[in-house]
C-alpha cells in the first residue's frame, strides 16, 4: 500500500497534471453520486446494480460539464504559455483556486443529500429566489449543519481526500528549455484544449447539439425520478442561472381559477374507443405563408406557394384558417404537439422542472396497447429530443444511428428528408397495430440546400428556403404514395404541423406578433371523413387532446389545449414573445406583461397590428386578461408543484 501511495506522487508535464487534476474532480463527483444514492436510497428503491451503472455512466457526461465550468479559470491559467505558471507561488495560487471552486461544488452536491428529501429534485438556481427574504439564513445553515452532521462529515472527508490527492500531483518543468519552442508549442496546445473544453461544456461537438441541460438527463432514465441521480447539483445550478422566471402565481383563488380555465380533461363519450393508428408529422420551419391553400388572396389571387402536395392533401383534410404555434423554437414545438405543454416564458425543455411527470400521446395510448415511436433524422440526442421522448414514454427512438447510412446525410443536420421519410414508411409497415408514431423533419433548415440529385427540379422563389420547402413537400408526396399501398394506411389518423415558423419571411404580416406563430395544423384521414376548413382558432397544444378526442379516449388527463372534436369550451391560443404573453381569442390578440395589458388588436382585420385598441375595447380586454392570468397561474403552479398528470388514474 505504501508503494501505491508513493506512486501517486505524479511529477510531470503540466498538461498531464491538468488532466489528472480534472480526473480527481471527476472522482470526487462520483463519490458524491454514490453518497447521494445511499443517503436517499429509499427514494430510488427498485434499482439493481445494472440500473445504477446505467445512471452512473450517464452522469459522467453532466459531471464533466460541471467540472469544466467550475474549473475554467484554473484551466485557462494552466494552459497560458507563460513560464511563470511553473513557479511555486503560481502553483500554490492554482491549488487554492482548485480547493475553493471544487470545495464549493462538493458542498452543493452534499447539501442535496439532505435538501433533495424536501424538494424531490436537484437544487436549481431558483433556490436563491426562494431564500432571498430569509432574515435568519445564517441560523438556518447552522441548524442544518447541526441536524445533519453526518452529511457534513461526508463533505469533510471529501475535502480531505481532495487535498491529499491534489498534493500528490506535482508539476515539473518547464520541460522545453528553448524559449521559441516553448512559446510556440504553448500557443498551439491552447487551441485543441480550448476546443475540447468548449465541447465538454456543451456536452458535444456537433453543430446541431444544443448545450446539454437538465432535460438531457432523461436520455438515461427509465423513470423521471431517476433524473436526480444522473445530474449533479453544480450542473443544475449552472444550467438554470437566469432561467428561473417560473414562479407560483396567485391571481385567483383555487375555486375561482378552475371556472376561468382548467387543463384537466374529463371526457364523457358514449362511443367506444377506436384504436386507429396515429401518425404525427412535424415539419421543420414550415410557416403558413409557404402554402398556396392558406394564401389564396395573395398576389391578386395568383399565389401558388411552395407546397403543391400538401395543398392537394388539404383539400381532403380538416384545416384551420387561424392556427398557431406555442413557441418559436423546435424545443418549444415538440412538447406542445406531443404533450400539450406550451412554452410560456422558459421553454419546458430548459426549465428546472423538465424532469416532472407529464402526459403525452405515448403515455396515454400505451395502456391501450399502442406501439410508440419517434423518428428524427438528426444525430441521436440532437436537440435533447431523445431525452424528452424517453420522459414522454415513447418506447422506440429512431435517429441517424438506427438509419445506419451516413451516406444519405446532408452533412449538416441529418438524413435528407426524402430518404428518411422512405425509411419511416418501411418501419411503420413493420410495427404492430395500433401504433402511435411521430416524425420530425430536418431538411428545411439553414444552409437551405437540397440533395444534388434534385438540383434544378424545384423552381424556388425569392427566399433561399423556398426550394427546401418544395423538396420536403415532395418528400412527403413520396411518403404518402408509398404508405398508401400499405395495410395500416386506411386505419390511420395523420396530423401535420410545423415546429415553428421560419426565420425566412416574405410577407409583411408574417413579421407581426401573430404572423411569427402562424403554422399549419392539418388533420387527415384516408377516407376523407374530416375534410373541412374551419375559422375557429387552434394551437399546437390542441393537437394531443384532439387526437384523443377523435379516438374517443375516455380517461381523465392533463393537457393545456382543447379537444376540438368534443369540447365546446371557447377556442384559445397563447404564446410568449419579447417578454409579453399573448392571448388569441375570437378576433382579438391581447398582450399582457404579467402585471397589466399593454396592447389589444383585432388581428383579423388589422393584419399589421397598427391600431392598439386598449383604450376603446375595455369590455373585451377585462375577460381576456383574466383568461391569460388563469392560463399562467395554472401553468406555473402545476409546473412548480409537479401536477402535469392526474395521479392514480386507470385508463378506461
Amino acid at each position: 500500500m505504501r508503494n501505491l501511495f508513493q506512486g501517486l506522487k505524479l511529477q510531470g508535464n503540466i498538461y498531464v497534471v491538468l488532466v489528472l487534476r480534472l480526473l480527481l474532480a471527476m472522482a470526487l463527483y462520483t463519490l458524491c453520486r454514490i453518497g447521494f444514492y445511499f443517503f436517499n436510497q429509499s427514494y430510488f428503491s427498485g434499482l439493481d446494480f445494472g440500473d445504477f451503472l446505467r445512471l452512473f455512466l450517464g452522469g459522467l457526461r453532466f459531471d464533466l460539464t460541471a467540472i469544466l465550468y467550475t474549473n475554467s479559470l484554473i484551466i485557462l491559467l494552466t494552459i497560458l504559455p507563460l513560464q511563470i505558471r511553473f513557479h511555486r507561488v503560481y502553483q500554490q495560487a492554482l491549488k487554492w483556486l482548485f480547493f475553493v471552486f471544487n470545495g464549493i461544488a462538493l458542498a452543493t452536491n452534499v447539501s442535496d443529500f439532505i435538501y433533495f428529501r424536501f424538494t424531490g429534485r436537484r437544487t436549481t438556481a431558483d433556490v436563491f429566489k426562494q431564500f432571498e427574504n430569509e432574515g435568519n439564513l445564517g441560523g438556518l445553515w447552522l441548524r442544518f449543519i447541526w441536524d445533519y452532521w453526518y452529511a457534513v462529515l461526508f463533505l469533510i472527508a471529501l475535502i480531505v481526500v481532495m487535498v491529499w490527492l491534489y498534493n500528490k500531483i506535482k508539476v515539473q518543468g518547464p520541460m522545453l528549455k528553448n524559449k521559441i519552442v516553448f512559446y510556440s508549442t504553448g500557443v498551439l496546445m491552447m487551441l485543441p484544449i480550448i476546443y475540447l473544453v468548449i465541447g465538454g461544456m456543451r456536452g458535444g461537438f456537433r453543430h446541431s447539439t444544443r448545450p446539454i441541460t437538465l432535460s438531457n438527463a432523461g436520455e438515461y432514465v427509465k423513470d423521471s425520478k431517476e433524473i436526480s441521480l444522473v445530474l449533479n447539483t453544480p450542473f443544475a445550478l449552472l444550467r438554470t442561472m437566469g432561467k428561473t422566471k417560473i414562479q407560483k402565481l396567485d391571481y385567483f383563488k383555487e375555486e375561482q381559477l378552475g371556472t376561468i380555465y382548467t387543463p384537466i380533461h374529463i371526457p364523457v363519450d358514449t362511443v367506444a374507443f377506436r384504436p386507429d393508428n396515429v401518425v404525427v408529422i412535424i415539419l421543420e420551419s414550415f410557416s403558413k405563408e409557404f402554402f398556396g391553400a392558406f394564401n389564396k388572396e395573395k398576389e391578386n389571387g395568383t399565389y401558388k406557394g411552395y407546397t403543391p402536395f400538401l395543398d392537394s392533401l388539404i383539400q381532403h383534410s380538416l384545416t384551420f384558417n387561424y392556427s398557431f404555434a406555442n413557441g418559436r423554437k423546435s424545443i418549444d414545438g415538440l412538447p406542445s404537439v406531443l404533450s400539450s405543454i406550451p412554452s410560456l416564458g422558459v421553454p419546458y425543455f430548459l426549465s428546472p422542472y423538465a424532469g416532472n411527470k407529464i402526459n403525452s400521446l405515448a403515455s396515454l395510448l400505451k395502456p391501450k396497447g399502442y406501439h410508440t415511436s419517434f423518428f428524427h433524422g438528426a444525430p441521436n440526442g440532437s436537440m435533447g429530443f431523445q431525452a424528452f421522448m424517453n420522459l414522454a414514454g415513447v418506447d422506440h427512438y429512431y435517429g441517424m444511428t438506427e438509419y445506419a447510412n451516413n451516406d444519405d446525410s446532408d452533412g449538416m443536420w441529418g438524413i435528407w428528408d426524402d430518404k428518411f421519410f422512405n425509411f419511416y414508411a418501411d418501419q411503420l409497415n413493420g410495427f404492430p397495430q395500433p401504433f402511435m408514431s411521430s416524425i420530425f423533419s430536418v431538411s428545411s433548415h439553414h444552409p437551405f440546400k437540397v440533395p444534388e440529385e434534385y438540383e434544378g427540379k424545384f423552381k424556388g422563389g425569392p427566399l433561399v428556403i423556398h426550394k427546401c420547402i418544395e423538396y420536403t413537400d415532395y418528400s412527403l408526396k413520396k411518403f404518402f404514395a408509398k404508405a398508401s399501398t400499405m395495410p395500416w394506411f386506411k386505419n390511420t389518423l395523420f396530423v401535420i404541423t410545423a415546429d415553428h415558423t421560419s426565420s425566412e419571411i416574405e410577407f409583411p404580416e408574417s413579421r407581426t406578433a401573430w404572423g411569427f406563430y402562424s403554422v399549419p395544423v392539418i388533420f387527415y384521414k384516408p377516407d376523407h371523413s374530416l375534410a373541412d376548413s374551419s375559422d375557429q382558432l387552434i394551437q399546437q397544444i390542441d393537437i394531443m387532446p384532439s387526437i384523443l378526442g377523435n379516438l374517443h379516449f375516455n380517461s381523465p388527463y392533463v393537457a393545456f389545449g382543447r379537444d376540438i372534436f368534443r369540447e365546446t369550451i371557447k377556442p384559445l391560443a397563447f404564446n410568449y414573445k419579447d417578454n409579453v404573453y399573448q392571448l388569441f381569442e375570437g378576433d382579438y390578440l391581447l398582450q399582457f406583461d404579467g402585471i397589466k395589458t399593454v396592447a389589444l388588436y383585432n388581428f383579423k382585420t388589422d393584419k399589421l397590428l397598427e391600431h392598439n385598441l386598449i383604450d376603446t375595447q375595455r369590455d373585451i380586454l377585462g375577460p381576456m386578461e383574466n383568461t391569460m392570468k388563469a392560463v399562467l397561474q395554472q401553468y406555473n403552479n402545476r409546473l412548480v408543484e409537479d401536477r402535469f398528470t392526474i395521479k392514480d388514474v386507470t385508463p378506461q
